[in-house]
């Protein structure tokens, strides 16, 4: 009888823990915003790594980089979010991506060229 009352205290207390994350949650909008922008980094810098096109994985990075922008704006940061925002993905995720595109078309240049010839 001692093992099973124990497991139904368990039980009764894992409810009034979620019971009082939830309370938090509905709270505290921002908390719900931030896990979404969390996932969606996580996510994203995933597809960066496992992505099979390499420019598919440029704009997986670019996405990457604007949640990290998000997560300044609540840290209140903005300062460091525009020049996150700038930065990287206005400079160097959008050369990377153009780099990319150039160097491609030379090789499918040169494979025509075999091919023809």
């Amino acid at each position: 009888m001692g093992i099973i009352s124990d497991i139904d205290t368990a039980i009764g207390n894992i409810g009034e823990s979620l019971s009082g994350v939830l309370t938090f949650m509905i709270n505290n909008p921002d908390a719900i915003a931030f896990l979404i922008v969390f996932a969606v980094t996580i996510a994203s810098a995933i597809f960066v790594v496992i992505s099979q096109e390499v420019v598919h994985s440029a704009f997986y990075l670019a996405l990457t980089t604007v949640c990290v922008a998000i997560t300044y704006f609540f840290l209140e940061a903005e300062f460091v979010a525009i020049v996150q925002l700038m930065v990287y993905v206005g400079a160097v995720t959008i050369v990377f991506a153009f780099s990319i595109m150039l160097t491609r078309s030379k090789i499918m240049e040169g494979k025509g060229g075999d091919e023809d010839g």
